[in-house]
C-alpha cells in the first residue's frame, strides 16, 4: 500500500459507501476528489443504491444483539460493502477512471457518547474492513467515530467538515439538515471556526418503526408521508414523545436508536394507544419528528446565527409531510432538497465519507471539535491494506 503515491496524485477517485440508521441499504458513491483541507474539490461521478433485504433489515434493527450476532453480521455487511465497492468499480471502469480507495463508515449498533448516562462511552460500527479490502484489492478507510470519542468527542455527528467544504459560502450561513434514522444540523458557516452541529433527535427512524410495527412488517415506511397526511395528531402523545430529556440538552449532543428506536422509545407507547387508527399514530410520530427538528432550530441556532436557506438531504426528504410541516413551522427559511445544488439527496453522507477518508489518508484533522466537543482536532478512521 503507498499512501504517498495516493497523495502525490494531482486526483484521487474514491468510492464512499454509507450504510445509515434507517437500516434501508448500501448508498455508494464514486467521486473525484482534488486537494485535501479547505482547498478540496470533489466531482460526483457516479451514484447508486444497494437496498437490504427483508430479512437482512430486521436482524439489522434488532436492539438487543448477542456476540455471535454482531461478529456475524459484521463479516456479512463487509460481503455486502465489498459487492457495492465491485458495481462502483465496474462504473469507474465505464468512466476509464482507477480508484484509488474505498472509504465505508459501516453500521453503527451501538453509539453511547459523553452525557448518554453511565460513566462509560463506546460506539461501535460494523461492515467488516478487511472484507471490501480483500475482494477489492484496495486501501479502505473505515471506523471514523472512534478517534472522535477518544479526544472526549460525541463522535457525531461526522458530516460538518464535509457539509462546510461541499456547501460554504463566504459572505453567509447555510443551514443543513439531514434527516436518516437520526436527523442532524450542521450551520455552514463561513469561517470553520463557528460552525455548530449536532443531533436533533429522531429522523426517520421512529417513523419506520412504527410503520412497521403497525403493518405486522408489511410495509417499511410511509411513503411520501401518505399515512401522516390523512391522519390527525394524537395530542397527548405527541406531548409523551416530546417529554424525552435529549430534547432540552445543549449541543454538542449526539444520539441514535438506543434512545430513539422501537423498544426503548415507542413499543410501550404504541401498545397502550391501540384504540387509536394506524394513520393517527403515524401523524403523530411523525409531528413530533418534525417539531423536534423545529424546536431545535429554534432553541439552538436561531438565537445564534443568520440563515434564510435550509438544504435537506436524507431519505426523510423524500417525506412530503415532513418537509411541509417544517416549512409551515419555519416560514423565515427557504426549506429545500440538495438535489437543487447538485448534490442528491440519498448521496450526500456517501460523498461525505469519501472525503473524510480522503483526509485520513493525507492526515488532515476532519473532526470539528466545537461540534463533538472533542478536546482537539484529530485525524479520523482507520486504514486497512489491500
Amino acid at each position: 500500500m503507498n499512501l504517498e503515491a495516493i497523495r502525490a496524485k494531482k486526483a484521487r477517485f474514491a468510492i464512499g459507501l454509507m450504510s445509515g440508521t434507517s437500516c434501508d441499504g448500501v448508498n455508494a458513491v464514486l467521486v473525484r476528489i482534488k486537494g485535501t483541507g479547505p482547498g478540496l474539490a470533489i466531482k460526483l461521478i457516479a451514484h447508486q443504491t444497494f437496498p437490504y433485504g427483508a430479512d437482512l433489515q430486521n436482524r439489522l434493527l434488532m436492539e438487543h444483539m448477542s456476540a455471535k450476532d454482531v461478529c456475524l453480521l459484521n463479516f456479512e455487511l463487509g460481503e455486502l460493502l465489498a459487492e457495492a465497492s465491485l458495481a462502483m468499480l465496474d462504473q469507474a471502469d465505464d468512466h476509464e477512471v482507477e480508484v484509488d480507495f474505498v472509504s465505508a463508515h459501516g453500521h453503527t449498533v451501538g453509539h453511547y457518547p459523553p452525557g448518554s448516562g453511565g460513566d462509560r462511552i463506546g460506539t461501535l460500527q460494523i461492515g467488516e474492513a478487511a472484507v471490501i479490502a480483500q475482494q477489492t484489492k484496495l486501501p479502505v478507510v473505515s471506523d471514523f467515530r472512534v478517534r472522535d470519542m477518544a479526544a472526549g468527542g460525541q463522535g457525531a455527528p461526522l458530516v460538518p467538515y464535509a457539509d462546510w467544504l461541499l456547501f460554504r459560502r463566504e459572505d453567509r450561513n447555510i443551514i443543513c439538515l439531514n434527516i436518516g434514522g437520526i436527523a442532524n444540523f450542521t450551520v455552514v458557516t463561513p469561517q470553520f471556526e463557528d460552525i455548530l452541529a449536532f443531533d436533533t433527535g429522531p429522523g426517520n427512524i421512529a417513523i419506520d418503526a412504527t410503520v412497521r410495527l403497525l403493518s405486522r412488517g408489511t410495509r417499511a415506511f410511509d411513503e411520501n408521508g401518505d399515512a401522516a397526511r390523512r391522519g390527525t395528531v394524537i395530542e397527548e402523545f405527541l406531548e409523551y414523545l416530546l417529554s424525552d430529556n435529549y430534547f432540552q440538552k445543549e449541543p454538542p449532543k449526539s444520539t441514535g436508536r438506543e434512545r430513539f428506536g422501537l423498544e426503548v422509545y415507542l413499543r410501550d407507547a404504541l401498545a397502550n394507544r391501540k384504540n387509536h387508527s394506524y394513520e393517527d399514530l403515524v401523524a403523530t410520530v411523525t409531528e413530533a419528528t418534525v417539531q423536534s427538528i423545529a424546536d431545535a432550530y429554534k432553541n439552538y441556532v436561531a438565537p445564534n446565527y443568520e440563515a434564510t436557506q435550509m438544504i435537506v438531504g436524507g431519505g426523510g426528504a423524500m417525506n412530503t409531510t415532513v418537509m411541509d410541516g417544517l416549512q409551515e413551522k419555519l416560514p423565515e427559511v427557504k426549506i429545500f432538497i440538495s438535489d437543487r445544488v447538485g448534490i442528491s439527496y440519498d448521496a450526500r453522507e456517501a460523498i461525505a465519507f469519501a472525503i473524510l477518508g480522503n483526509e485520513t489518508i493525507f492526515g488532515t484533522p476532519a473532526n470539528v471539535p466545537q461540534a463533538t466537543g472533542a478536546s482537539e482536532s484529530v485525524v479520523l478512521g482507520k486504514i486497512t491494506p489491500p
